[in-house]
């Protein structure tokens, strides 16, 4: 598995370069079976110290986990016990869903864009179109309502958009304030 260690305005020596490698290929290592590529990403926010983490998977899922420390190392270590409780969690469904599959994950590509916020005490505008800040691609993957949750949870996000692989349609998964998970399905609309 090839782990890339980035240090955002931080300078990323090889004694941790080799600490994150040695534990972050033991940790994703051991619970999913091809992994393709893991990046982790050092910051600062004021006196902490954060390391994000982005694991690729061969069944085309991520996983996505951040640690927030004042000392680098256990900040490294906060963001790997993450991830590899994600997939502690979803091993057996990660592993029968890579042997289900005969290829990877489809995704369709689209594009995504940064709007610029408003700010409460600004004028307000002439006209109601949006102003763009950025333009990004973004992939939108074909997966089952189950793969769709587990994705979610593991990317740690709060909704996942995605084709879904029994109708075709785009649908949207998201947690709700009660803690439940929402499914929206625009297919199955009742003609009323």
């Amino acid at each position: 598995m090839f782990i890339q260690v980035n240090g955002h305005q931080i300078d990323v020596g090889d004694a941790l370069r080799q600490h994150v490698e040695e534990r972050f290929g033991a940790a994703v290592g051991k619970y999913s079976e091809n992994p393709i590529d893991c990046v982790v990403t050092f910051s600062r926010d004021r006196h902490e110290l954060i390391c994000d983490v982005t694991a690729h998977l061969s069944t085309g899922l991520t996983a996505k986990a951040k640690g927030r420390a004042t000392d680098i190392y256990a900040a490294a270590d906060g963001a790997c016990e993450r991830v590899e409780k994600q997939l502690r969690r979803y091993k057996r469904r990660l592993k029968d869903h890579h042997k289900k599959r005969s290829e990877p994950v489809e995704a369709l590509e689209a594009s995504s864009y940064v709007l610029q916020g408003h700010d409460d005490d600004a004028e307000e505008p002439a006209d109601l179109q949006p102003i763009i800040v950025a333009e990004m691609k973004a992939k939108i993957h074909t997966l089952s309502v189950g793969e769709a949750v587990m994705q979610m949870e593991m990317a740690d996000e709060s909704f996942l958009l995605f084709k879904n692989h029994g109708t075709g349609g785009l649908n949207v998964v998201f947690r709700r304030p009660d803690g439940n998970i929402g499914w929206i399905d625009p297919a199955n609309l009742s003609d009323a």
